[in-house]
């Protein structure tokens, strides 16, 4: 979805007949969109979605408390 924004976005300025004033604008409101914190958040969130989707790791749940030692199981076994 990002990748598709960027070529929309990249094709609108390339193709733009505004001239350099309305690229300038472009480009300083996508490097703001870029730095701010809430889409870096958004990034991050995503990525690690995906990357939790991905993983060929088990999920593992607790299964019970032995002593000071917690136990855990993949979560399909449960």
């Amino acid at each position: 979805m990002m990748g598709m924004l960027a070529g929309i976005a990249a094709g609108y300025v390339l193709g733009t007949k505004a001239g350099r004033a309305r690229y300038e604008q472009i480009s300083r409101a996508t490097k703001a969109v870029a730095s701010s914190p809430a889409t870096k958040k958004v990034v991050s969130a995503g990525r690690q979605k995906l990357a939790d989707t991905l993983s060929t790791q088990p999920k593992l749940e607790p299964m019970k408390q032995v002593d000071d030692t917690q136990l855990y199981i993949p979560h399909d076994k449960l």
